[in-house]
Parts: structure tokens; C-alpha cells; sequence
């Protein structure tokens, strides 16, 4: 893979880099899959200290808290979490004294270029990565973007660490920890979320919480894609397909009559349907019986617990 040469002061740039810890009551509705305490980076991102992290740390948090450079804890408040991209805000409820990293261009990261990952400093040294892919993703959660940013090697702590570019640029925010295959070997590699994708909402997730669009439909689904056949994997219990009967193991054939075969037509299909709170027809084959079913979906954000007021 080709590269390109990085910025030399990256003991600097990493400085915009903060650890967030996060406490999540027990029951919360995420609580069961991601914890009640969670951990990872975030990254100042302008002159009020405002921080960029990955959305699922801090999705629920009664509490949050900073920390730069080896200093105290400093609450913070979770301003923002945009289910459709990934990305969360924090705003720290004192100033961080820290610099923010400026903006670089997702959309020039292209396979081969050399890149750094940052994370908080006691959790590894920056790190140099190469991009080894851009492509779809699509996760079991009903999630999708359309050009997200692989790298290899794997960093070891990815959650809402930052990835820049050779000037120095953020570009994207650690998000997973996937298998890529590289010349026919499989091996560890991480999903970046593009930063591209927050210019155009910062202004609303910092003024209202929240992107100024409609709420996709969501139907509490875990799916997977085989041999261009659409599973069910699991169910959010008492969630929107729970209730319609659909299960483990059920095929997913077509949604509003419409055929689907990958977890990205799948999802494309339902959010195409209406807005959240719309009926989603769905076909389903279970020990090769079909039935038609008409899932009622809702705004997931709905089932979350809001961050208490500061």
C-alpha cells in the first residue's frame, strides 16, 4: 500500500485528545449490551472545549467525565447523539485547556493513504495506520453508512479515537473492531466514522441534541446477510418486531414487496418506507412457511434515558 507523510507534531495534536468515562444506570436499555460504565477517547473539536466522541459511550449517561493530559476529572454534560452517523458531543462543564483539532477532508482519504490513529495518551502512543479500504458498512444494529474509512493495522483502543491525516487533520472517529482480509489473510483492521458526515449537523446537535431530519423507522432487529439471504440473529425483547413475531432465525424476504438480499438493501428498504413510527410490511420465511406482517416501528431514541439537565 502506498502512504503519504504525517504530520510531525503529533505529540501535539494528540494533547486535543481526552479520555471519557461514562456511567450508565443498570437499567438503561443499552446497559445489557454495552455496560453501565464505559470508556474510550474523545476529541476537542472547537475553542468551548466541545468534544467529538463515538455515540455508544455516552448513549444514556447519568454521569461523564474528561480528563486531559493526566489531570482530574471534569464533568461533562452528553449534549448529542446522532444514531444515524454514530457520533456524540459532550460539552465539558469547565474548560479543558486543550486545543481542538481542526477538520481535514474524509472525502480525500483514498486506499493506501498513511494516516495516524490518536487516542488518549496513557491508553497507547499515536499510531500509525494505513487505510486499506472505503466501503458500505452495514452493522447487525440497524445501521448503515455508505463510505466508511478501514485501517490496518487495528488500533487497541479504538472507541472514539482520532484518526488524522498527513496535515494533521481529524477525518474520522473510531468506531469498531472488524476481520478484514488482506491478500487473502484475515486479520484485525478498525471502522472509522467518516468526519465528514458531522459538518453538516454540528450545528443542530449543539443548538437542538439532535440532527434536524425525521426519525428512521426502527424496528429492533439484529440481522445478518448469508448467501443473499437476509436472517434474524435476535430480537430486542418487547421491541417493534418482538411484539409482530419475529424471531431468531426467521428469513427476511422482501420488505413492502420489495425483494432484499444484504443487510444494506434491508435497511435502505425500511427506512424508505416512512418516517419512525411508521408500519413496515415485512415477509418472513420461518421452517418454510411464509408470513406476511406489518411491523409498527418507533424512534429508538424514544426508549433511551435522556442525560440529566446541568
Amino acid at each position: 500500500m502506498g502512504s503519504t507523510p504525517l504530520h510531525p507534531d503529533l505529540a501535539a495534536l494528540n494533547r486535543s485528545v481526552v479520555k471519557l468515562r461514562a456511567v450508565v444506570p443498570d437499567d438503561a436499555f443499552t446497559a445489557g449490551i454495552l455496560g453501565s460504565e464505559r470508556t474510550g477517547s474523545g476529541v476537542v473539536i472547537n475553542s468551548d472545549g466541545l468534544v467529538l466522541t463515538i455515540g455508544y459511550l455516552i448513549t444514556e449517561a447519568s454521569d461523564v467525565w474528561l480528563t486531559v493530559r493526566r489531570g482530574p476529572e471534569i464533568a461533562a454534560h452528553a449534549l448529542a447523539y446522532d444514531q444515524v452517523t454514530g457520533f456524540g458531543l459532550v460539552l465539558p462543564l469547565q474548560s479543558l485547556e486543550a486545543a481542538p483539532l481542526c477538520f481535514g477532508s474524509s472525502a480525500d482519504l483514498a486506499p493506501g493513504a498513511g494516516v495516524h490513529v490518536l487516542s488518549y495518551q496513557e491508553f497507547a502512543e499515536p499510531f500509525a495506520t494505513t487505510v486499506s479500504a472505503r466501503r458500505e458498512f452495514a452493522g447487525a444494529w440497524e445501521y448503515l453508512l455508505d463510505d466508511a474509512i478501514f485501517t490496518v493495522p487495528a488500533h487497541p483502543r479504538w472507541s472514539g479515537a482520532a484518526l488524522v491525516d498527513g496535515n494533521g487533520g481529524l477525518v474520522g472517529l473510531g468506531s469498531l473492531l472488524v476481520r478484514e482480509t488482506i491478500g487473502g489473510e484475515e486479520i484485525n483492521a478498525n471502522m472509522f466514522v467518516p468526519v465528514d458526515l458531522l459538518k453538516p449537523i454540528l450545528g443542530d446537535l449543539i443548538a437542538r441534541g439532535r440532527a434536524a431530519r425525521l426519525a428512521r423507522p426502527w424496528l429492533g432487529i439484529y440481522a445478518a446477510e448469508a448467501r443473499g439471504q437476509v436472517y434474524v440473529t435476535g430480537v430486542v425483547n418487547g421491541g417493534p418486531a418482538h411484539r409482530a413475531d419475529i424471531r431468531e432465525g426467521d428469513r427476511i424476504d422482501r420488505v413492502a414487496e420489495q425483494q432484499v438480499s444484504t443487510l444494506p438493501e434491508f435497511y435502505r428498504r425500511i427506512w424508505a418506507v416512512g418516517p419512525a413510527g411508521t408500519g413496515i410490511p415485512l415477509t418472513r420465511f420461518r421452517d418454510g412457511a411464509r408470513a406476511d406482517v406489518n411491523v409498527r416501528s418507533v424512534d429508538r431514541a424514544e426508549l433511551l434515558k435522556r442525560p440529566p439537565a446541568h
